[in-house]
């Protein structure tokens, strides 16, 4: 038998060589993209992972373990052993063998040591007082000093001996920072109070040091070791007392020196997290292994090690949290291009094996009829497929892994897997289906008169029932949980199984409503060629009555290139409005952020020239003169309030440019009569506070003046925030108010002119710059680079099963055109039938596209916020993403789906009017 089924491969694959090397092609390509795309969103959200943490900071993303002194009871000397090194590493060792995996700690940027409680003022009048107060210095007596730093200026300091709680004098290191703002030399001397005011614990300065790794944990867990800072007391002063305050860094052996001091030492271990070994699919685990370190197991064994007080802190958790949420808002997303380019990708393969399965009917029915069974011949045929299939499957999943490193094996593996299952089952299970029942002649399929059986009608109306039910589910659960901030509202609204759910239905919602509008339209399909077939009977030509009667030859799998058509162009559409809603969103965000195209703004008042000088860079077209107070104050009760002041004709044709709060110039003209309240233009939080009732309003330069609000509005240019009163400048400080902002636009701005310009005296914001900014995380620009290549991906498959609907009915229509050619048909006419006779499913399939495009928008829109995916959380509340109809994503795929289906038809009327009909009619009999 098994040499009976090989020998059958080997005459199939020499006979038919070129079907062989497209499936395999086909197989090939389709697993490589299969492999490619679950490797490509590991790697993005890997590196979009690593950068919330890198932007976390090293202080918010280290663990610190943290012990108190060691029990004051104890005597001296088992309190000073605890604070030595040798304790310290050995319990080092035993806190990393503690941590819970997948969370890995970087050796190289952790450490642990001793530190000062709090801070210690010392009184040295060499250190600098800004405010007359004395500075102050915190001890640290960390590990890995000297690989961590290089001396520019003498030498690390070392301990001398066995260091107590008596020692009188130690050394210590400072950075050059530290040694820049607080005077330090190598020699200085720093006089550090004690306990119960004996003499102060002196500290000679031997050396100073520049970090190797300034970004690293080891000096950015705690920025103090190498910047010192500037501290504000609080105070109602507008110029608070400030003070320095910096770090000494002892020898790890100097530590116990600390105990001598007037503030408690404390023992800390940090733990700076492997930003290498961190994985997005490992977010959960690597939550729980934060939390166990936090209040968990893990912290029980840390204090089984050190101290029963141990204590642990981290802000690592929070940025875990937040990238999930960012995560959960992004991959639904994704995942409607990714299931729409997959089920497209699938009604291919299915296509290619149904269109080897009728291209072999003849050959097929004969060996039925000879007495082959089901059985054997789906044996035979899924050889002959696996033979071509399983190689070019397993070199697609090869090139993936080749293409895209890093990433997960396994998913790539099974995607890789179940395409070559696929292209595999396809030719063998239609083979099947066809040939159940042995005859030698294929009953005639005709859509405009065959009505279709009892048992496909039931299993149309069921599928129907449940794509229908299932976006509907989704639909009720975006508008229920309309106020959740996820990317996916509707989807993310609520955790656990549910969540998961509601992620599946998003995804899969383009595809059902696909195979409903399928089902539907191959229905509706056979009314207008009936409408159409009586008053083209009584034309005087044959092409219009024949090109109708070919469009109602269609096969009973007509529906699987619709499907596919429809999957495509509705994830076309679905994804072109979601690209289209994000830059939307961004664009919006950042004009609402700059005001205008660019926007210059000083400290104070702007040089009085300086307008001129902008209108004259390339590229500007207006500029918008205001002067807006960031410290006024409104009512009796001195409310502060953004005060704009503008000239009304030129900020109201800026707001109606730019679109954010447009207003008639003539309402906030100041009146004639001075004495007359000044109208104003109010954001809506200060309207609902003063009301229309007039209000005095107190500038921070300038005479208190009355003004009433006469118009309310969300956005305003001058004003980025949303507690604003806008004013005729000509009403305050007697019409010569200050000028601190120009708001600039134009196209094509060039920064660098514009900066130059405005020289030291203002800073320089553009649009384009605030809208980049906006895409902070590689998983949002991986989603959009993924979303489009899925989306093209589909697209592409799409046009191939157009291609292989019509490639299926080459040798008829060839046959056909042939034969009536012989009865005196012309070429032309010949392109016309065949232009005809494709068009009512291209018409179809275009139209049905689009509509159906439309239909996944309005209905999904509710259910959809594209926040996470536009904008970051930072100006996420500045305003929301919605998902829009996109009218060029509807248009555009469908013209090119009825194009390319007029364009095959016309260029198949040519190649077959270059070939002999002859020819043509002997292949039309043969097949």
């Amino acid at each position: 038998m098994h040499a009976v089924v090989a020998s059958w491969v080997r005459v199939r694959l020499r006979t038919a060589p070129g079907a062989a090397t497209a499936l395999a092609v086909l197989v090939a390509l389709t697993a490589c993209l299969a492999a490619a795309l679950p490797r490509a969103l590991d790697r993005y959200e890997d590196a979009g992972l690593r950068r919330a943490v890198a932007q976390a900071g090293q202080g918010r993303s280290s663990v610190s373990v943290e012990a108190p002194t060691p029990d004051i009871q104890l005597p001296a000397r088992e309190q000073e052993q605890a604070l030595r090194p040798l304790a310290l590493g050995r319990q080092y060792t035993q806190i990393l063998d503690a941590v819970p995996g997948p969370l890995t700690v970087d050796r190289g940027q952790s450490a642990y040591g001793v530190r000062s409680g709090g801070s210690l003022a010392v009184f040295d009048p060499w250190i600098p007082r800004p405010s007359g107060l004395p500075a102050k210095v915190s001890l640290y007596a960390q590990s890995g000093l000297a690989e961590h730093s290089t001396v520019r200026a003498g030498r690390l300091p070392k301990a001398d001996g066995a260091v107590t709680a008596r020692t009188g004098t130690v050394e210590a290191a400072v950075s050059e920072a530290t040694a820049r703002s607080l005077h330090i030399r190598v020699g200085s001397v720093v006089h550090v109070p004690t306990a119960e005011s004996g003499p102060a614990l002196t500290v000679r300065v031997t050396g100073l040091l520049a970090p190797r790794d300034p970004a690293g944990a080891y000096w950015s867990a705690t920025p103090l070791l190498r910047t010192p800072a500037l501290i504000q007391v609080p105070s109602p002063d507008p110029d608070p007392p400030k003070y320095w305050l910096g770090a000494l860094l002892l020898a790890p052996e100097a530590a116990p020196a600390l105990l001598g001091t007037d503030v408690w030492p404390v023992r800390y271990w940090q733990l700076a997290p492997d930003t290498r070994a961190l994985h997005a699919h490992d977010l959960k685990p690597l939550t729980s292994a934060v939390a166990s370190l936090e209040s968990g197991p893990a912290l029980g064994r840390a204090r089984a090690v050190t101290d029963p007080a141990t204590q642990a802190s981290t802000g690592l958790d929070d940025v875990l949290g937040s990238y999930d949420r960012l995560r959960s808002g992004v991959g639904p997303l994704v995942s409607v291009a990714a299931v729409g380019g997959a089920t497209v990708a699938v009604v291919v393969l299915l296509m290619a094996g149904g269109l080897a399965a009728d291209r072999r009917r003849a050959e097929l029915a004969l060996l039925r009829a000879r007495g082959a069974s089901l059985r054997g011949l789906a044996g035979r045929l899924l050889a002959e497929t696996a033979v071509v299939a399983v190689p070019a499957g397993a070199l697609g999943l090869g090139a993936a892994l080749l293409a895209v490193p890093g990433g997960r094996v396994l998913r790539p593996v099974v995607a890789a897997a179940a395409v070559t299952a696929v292209a595999c089952a396809a030719l063998p299970l239609r083979a099947v289906l066809a040939h159940r029942t042995v005859r030698l002649h294929a009953p005639r399929e005709d859509a405009a008169s065959v009505r279709p059986s009892r048992r496909r009608t039931v299993a149309e109306l069921t599928l129907l029932v449940i794509a229908a039910g299932a976006v509907e589910a989704l639909r009720r659960r975006g508008v229920a949980d309309g106020s959740g901030t996820s990317g996916t509202t509707g989807a993310t609204g609520s955790p656990g199984a549910s969540g998961a759910w509601g992620d599946q239905l998003v995804s899969l919602a383009p595809v059902l409503i696909g195979v409903i509008a399928a089902l539907l339209l191959v229905r509706l399909y056979p009314l207008p060629l009936r409408w159409l077939m009586r008053p083209a009977a009584r034309l005087r030509g044959a092409v219009g009555h024949l090109s109708l009667a070919r469009a109602g030859r269609t096969s009973v799998s007509a529906v699987l290139p619709l499907l596919a058509l429809l999957t495509a162009l509705t994830t076309a559409a679905f994804g072109g409005s979601v690209l289209t809603g994000v830059a939307e969103a961004r664009d919006r965000t950042a004009l609402s952020a700059v005001g205008a195209d660019a926007r210059v703004q000083g400290a104070g008042e702007l040089p009085a020239g300086l307008a001129g000088q902008l209108r004259r860079t390339p590229g500007v077209r207006t500029v918008t003169e205001a002067g807006v107070d960031y410290r006024a104050k409104a009512g009796s009760n001195l409310t502060p309030v953004t005060l704009a002041g503008v000239a009304p004709a030129d900020y109201a044709a800026l707001a109606a440019r730019t679109g954010l709060g447009a207003f008639p110039a003539g309402r906030l003209r100041q009146p004639a009569d001075h004495a007359a309240p000044l109208p104003a233009l109010a954001s809506p939080s200060v309207a609902a506070a003063r009301g229309t009732a007039p209000f005095t309003v107190q500038p921070a330069d300038g005479p208190t003046v009355t003004v009433r609000i006469v118009a309310v509005r969300d956005r305003t240019p001058a004003v980025p925030g949303t507690d604003f009163l806008v004013v005729d400048r000509a009403g305050l400080n007697g019409g010569k108010a200050s000028t601190t902002t120009l708001l600039v636009t134009g196209d094509h701005l060039d920064a660098a002119a514009l900066r130059r310009a405005a020289g030291a005296s203002a800073s320089v914001w553009l649009r384009s710059a605030e809208r980049a900014r906006y895409v902070d995380s590689p998983l949002q620009s991986g989603a959009e680079r993924v979303y489009l290549a899925a989306v093209a991906a589909g697209v592409g498959y799409a046009v191939l099963a157009l291609l292989l609907a019509l490639l299926r009915a080459a040798p008829e229509r060839a046959a056909l055109l042939a034969r009536l050619r012989t009865m005196g048909l012309t070429r032309a006419q010949g392109r016309r039938l065949l232009v005809l006779e494709s068009l009512p499913q291209a018409l179809l399939a275009a139209a049905g596209g689009a509509l159906t495009g439309w239909t996944t928008i309005r209905l999904l829109s509710p259910g959809i916020d594209l926040t996470a995916v536009a904008l970051p959380a930072s100006a996420a509340s500045a305003g929301g993403a919605a998902l829009r109809t996109d009218p060029l994503s509807l248009a555009l795929p469908a013209t090119a789906v009825l194009l390319l289906a007029v364009g095959v038809a016309v260029a198949q009327a040519w190649w077959t009017g270059r070939r002999g009909s002859v020819r043509e009619l002997r292949a039309g009999d043969a097949r």
